[in-house]
């Protein structure tokens, strides 16, 4: 079998380079998931830290691409009773105050709710994880390419292994590299380590420093991206009035009203629809921010604890370094129990999800699988955007 090559340095920054966010999300997956294999054909089929960054890209393509937001505020929309009521209230009360003819209550709240236009609402969030996406990549990716490229041919020399240690910036994160480059040494320690186990303690713990770096660069996007309002709420105010007053003639009797003091109950109304509206686009962020879809159909909802145990050899972690990094970041010792992040948004929450998730997974060569069937791959190859579903 011919060896793995990695991608090349110049690609990786190309991709990086790629202005438009959703063929370039769609090529650093493949590019994050090309590294993985170079890797795993270095240490063996554990998975590395660029096998779970292939999965949470291609991930956060869906909210790059604002495809399920939308479908997810839909479904929200559909299944609340709230939302459907005050959505027909407001419409109720602005066809009295407004003498608005031929449009029906139900007419009129459905024009409400497609007034929302959950796309355009969605896209400071779609720039926020495109943002996010792109900056890990840039840095991350980069490095395993430098790394990769080291092993490409021949064994490195101690004198190029600290030139590449030389390259990463001292200091913890957000702006130093310390963790990363604690990791590349545990991936260097993992190439000649003969016992299982140990190598196998020491893939996991370069995977969770590295995240560890990661999720704090990526904390200000998460934020951003999470508790950002969806909707102006100004904005939204006065394109819902727009559709619930469309006709000169209705907006007449809106303006009589406001002069009489009798337009109060349709802005009040108002206001509870559009509260209830940003409340449910919430939702669908948080939904779609707190899943993560596996290969096979699998779909982790990272609120609730992780179902598989660690294997055998990860039960009990003999490695210290490790174990003093675990003592740091994870709450319930040696269990998956209470992985589930209660707040997404919340830094130490999602280091105690990760660590656990992968020590769980670290043996899962599934995850060691294309995320992108062979035309898709030509496609992105040729700067195109595949088709079928993604």
């Amino acid at each position: 079998m011919p060896p793995i090559l990695p991608p090349a340095i110049a690609e990786v920054q190309q991709i990086t380079a790629n202005p438009e966010p959703v063929l370039r999300n769609l090529q650093i997956t493949q590019c994050y998931h090309e590294l993985s294999l170079a890797m795993a054909a270095l240490t063996g089929p554990l998975a590395n830290w660029c096998t779970f960054a292939t999965w949470a890209s291609k991930q956060a393509g869906q909210s790059i691409r604002q495809e399920d937001l939308a479908r997810t505020l839909e479904r929200l929309i559909q299944d609340t009773p709230d939302a459907q009521q005050a959505a027909q209230a407001t419409a109720a009360i602005a066809l009295e105050v407004g003498g608005e003819q031929g449009r029906s209550v139900p007419g009129a709240a459905q024009a409400l709710w497609q007034a929302l236009n959950p796309l355009a609402a969605f896209s400071r969030v779609s720039d926020a994880v495109a943002r996010g996406n792109r900056k890990v990549f840039g840095e991350i990716g980069y490095e395993f390419a430098r790394f990769l490229a080291l092993f490409s041919a021949s064994q490195p020399s101690a004198l190029q292994l600290e030139e590449f240690y030389a390259g990463l910036q001292p200091g913890d994160p957000p702006d130093g590299q310390r963790y990363l480059r604690q990791a590349f040494g545990r991936y260097h320690q993992a190439l000649s380590e003969p016992n299982s186990k140990a190598r196998a303690e020491l893939m996991l713990l370069a995977n969770i420093e590295i995240g560890f770096h990661e999720q704090t660069r990526l904390q200000p996007d998460i934020l951003e991206a999470m508790e950002a309002p969806i909707y102006d709420p100004q904005q939204l105010r006065r394109q819902l009035m727009h559709e619930l007053f469309p006709s000169p003639e209705s907006r007449l009797h809106l303006w009589m009203a406001h002069l009489s003091g009798q337009a109060r109950p349709v802005l009040d109304a108002r206001d509870r629809f559009a509260d209830e509206a940003q409340r449910l686009a919430r939702l669908a962020v948080t939904e779609q921010m707190m899943t993560l879809g596996l290969p096979h159909g699998q779909v982790l909802r990272l609120g609730q604890d992780l179902r598989a145990g660690f294997s055998a050899d990860l039960q009990q972690i003999d490695n210290p370094d490790l174990l003093a990094l675990l003592r740091l970041i994870d709450p319930t010792p040696d269990s998956v129990a209470g992985t589930g992040a209660e707040d997404w948004s919340s830094l130490p929450d999602r280091l105690h999800f990760i660590a656990d998730l992968f020590r769980a997974r670290v043996h899962d060569g599934n995850l060691l699988g294309p995320p992108f069937n062979p035309q898709q791959v030509e496609a992105l190859k040729a700067n195109r955007r595949p088709e079928g579903r993604l």
